[in-house]
């Protein structure tokens, strides 16, 4: 991209001051200046609500500073130091984002642009007569047998293609001032900060001048009151002018939303509502040990704050601290819990055009091919034949108004199977046994007595073997997914070591109709897995990443990085940030934008989400102390006392 390096062709007058404004600064301007002959003018102001009320103090009193020195060089205002820097030269090219290295400069400034439109007519007048004088000049070196200066060849150049480009209208005229203002706490380090941004601006051949014996007015420039009161601005066209826009660094900050970390790229909040993309899924791989659940609890306890509902399926115990800090339910599944789910459960709400029975009966064929492994074409139809007949045996048929009655069991379809006396039916049944009569009996084969009735709620499965994992996790999907389309708000579900999912090409392909209908229903589906290997073996487990507008890569393995480099299309320098990469340190997109994040949390929020063994025994063991310092009584109206 190239700027005009005309000489000034036109000023425009800057727009005039708003008066409110105009009133601001004269206060500013001239109160410090008294305060300066006494010192005593303005006391000390401790609320200014009160000094408003009681001290009759208007309020550009009470917010204006207590001393302003006006230095020529530099300003002071109540101990801070300040100077003010405008840009004097441009070189003849730079490319887009060449402002990214101010903007994301290592100290407090305060920059400042004006761009001031011009009268296209009046502009291109101007210009034919400066080229004719620049034609003229060089017509006039070629005579006398001269040198032709190459400065004056560049800037007839440049305008005469800027006189071309504003006939056909592709480009439009403007003048544009660009103000910096350095701040620091004493004279020394002011210059040291100064040095370094001009060092800065200079390694792309822009010039920065102090605006000295004018920092007043240059102050007043960069303060957020709209005012140029300096005017030192700079011919510029459309596409010059486009190459000045700021924001060139992955900027994830929204007026509302959540707090996820820290872009350590330019030190930014990374604060975003998922709900407002596209959609609300997000998939998050990460090494054992890399911060990903830690990085998952952060994001429910912060959303259950702002009033989101919070489902976790746990397969290894890590939310139960969460959910009791929180007051939420924590719901453990095994052999000898009280909590039970019926996998023939139909949901209780009605749609026009949905056949509520006939999902259930999709579903539970992917259930128990999960349960039963692979079975032949006549087996599958068996087994449907099998499950209409077990739900037309409790009166439940396609007529909705029959779906609300008590759903049948698992032993009801074993005492289908059985009496259906064919050798493909019995080896059916011979496969649900041990669900029914042998050594998991107690587990899939009772009615549900549970509902999620808070707004923090917490499966665990930890208390079950590895085999019957991904048959638990598919039944509590099922159940949570029944229950949440009775009404909408919004909710974020939680399936943590979803590779136990994609294990099995039917659950695995449960887990994806979830996905592609979350954002119907106003829920965030959230998938964890350390097994990068797996989850992405299957083209499934591609699309889910696919559909998820939120993706979060913490570190990888070097056995991995490749196969995640693949999938998110990641550049070297992003592959060796994601092997090198710290505990709770990864990259987080968000939509087509992403940035490099750290993920923060408080003193109070680490205690509750920690996952590390130390920290645990040392949280533990301080418990303990406690409790041994104090006789049970004063134990009991200690944590009365903390409860109320």
């Amino acid at each position: 991209m190239a700027f005009n390096f005309l000489k000034r062709i036109k000023k425009s007058s800057p727009p005039e001051n708003p008066k409110g404004a105009s009133a601001i600064v004269q206060n500013l301007s001239t109160q410090p200046q008294e305060a300066l002959q006494d010192s005593t003018n303005k006391p000390e102001i401790v609320d200014p609500v009160a000094a408003i009320a009681t001290q009759n103090m208007d309020l550009l009193d009470v917010i204006a500073p207590r001393k302003v020195e006006i230095d020529f060089d530099y300003l002071q205002i109540d101990g801070v130091y300040l100077r003010t820097l405008f840009i004097s030269g441009y070189p003849r090219f730079v490319s887009p984002g060449w402002l990214e290295q101010i903007i994301n400069f290592n100290s407090s400034l305060d920059v400042s642009f004006f761009i001031y439109p011009i009268e296209g007519k009046s502009v291109l007048d101007d210009l034919m007569r400066k080229v004719a004088e620049m034609e003229a000049e060089i017509s006039t070196d070629l005579e006398r047998g001269k040198i032709v200066d190459p400065a004056t060849t560049a800037k007839l150049e440049d305008a005469r293609l800027l006189q071309e480009e504003l006939v056909k209208g592709a480009e439009h005229f403007y003048e544009f001032g660009f103000y910096i203002t350095v701040r620091a706490a004493d004279l020394e380090q002011l210059n040291h900060i100064s040095k370094q941004v001009e060092s800065t601006l200079g390694s792309t051949l822009i010039k920065a001048q102090h605006t000295t014996l004018d920092m007043e007015n240059g102050f007043l420039s960069t303060a957020p009151f709209g005012l140029d009161r300096l005017s030192i601005t700079r011919n510029m066209d459309t596409t010059s002018l486009a190459t000045t826009f700021p924001l060139t660094s992955a900027e994830l900050s929204g007026d509302k939303g959540v707090l996820y970390g820290i872009n350590t790229q330019n030190g930014s909040f990374i604060i975003f509502d998922r709900f407002s993309l596209e959609n609300s899924n997000m998939t998050i791989f990460a090494t054992s040990g890399a911060g990903k659940s830690y990085f998952v609890k952060l994001e429910s306890v912060r959303s259950l704050m702002l009033g989101t509902e919070v489902i976790v399926i746990d397969p290894e115990g890590e939310y139960k601290a969460l959910a009791e800090a929180v007051g939420g339910q924590h719901i453990s599944f095994s052999f000898s819990s009280p909590s039970k789910i019926n996998p023939f459960d139909l949901a209780q709400v009605y749609e026009p055009g949905e056949n509520n029975l006939g999902l259930k009966i999709l579903s539970l064929h992917s259930l128990f091919k999960v349960i039963m492994g692979a079975i032949t074409p006549l087996q599958d139809a068996l087994l449907d034949r099998a499950i209409v007949a077990t739900y037309r045996s409790k009166g439940i048929t396609q007529d909705p108004i029959t779906q609300t009655k008590e759903a049948p069991l698992m032993e009801d379809l074993y005492k289908i199977l059985i009496g259906m006396e064919t050798p493909e039916a019995l080896d059916l049944a011979a496969r649900i046994e041990k669900f029914v009569r042998g050594s998991f009996v107690g587990i899939f084969d009772k009615q549900t007595n549970i509902e999620i009735e808070n707004p923090f709620t917490v499966f665990s499965i930890r208390e079950l073997q590895d085999a019957l994992r991904p048959i638990a996790m598919f039944v509590i999907l099922d159940f949570i997914w029944t229950r949440i389309r009775k009404d909408l708000k919004p909710r974020l579900m939680v399936v943590d070591e979803a590779w136990h999912m994609m294990r099995y090409e039917d659950s695995a392909q449960f887990l994806w109709s979830i996905v592609k209908r979350a954002r119907k229903y106003y829920l965030g589906l959230t998938t964890i897995t350390q097994d990068v290997e797996d989850f992405l073996a299957q083209d499934i487990g591609k699309a889910i990443v696919t559909n998820s507008a939120l993706r979060v890569l913490f570190k990888q393995s070097p056995a991995a990085i490749d196969r995640v480099g693949e999938v998110f299309y990641l550049s070297q320098g992003e592959r060796n940030l994601l092997l090198g990469a710290n505990i709770g340190e990864g990259i987080f997109f968000a939509g087509t934008n992403h940035a490099p994040i750290s993920v923060v949390a408080s003193a109070e929020e680490h205690k509750l989400i920690t996952t590390k063994p130390s920290e645990l025994l040392q949280q533990a063991q301080q418990l303990t102390s406690f409790t041994n310092a104090v006789s049970p009584g004063e134990t009991a109206r200690v944590i009365t006392k903390e409860t109320q």
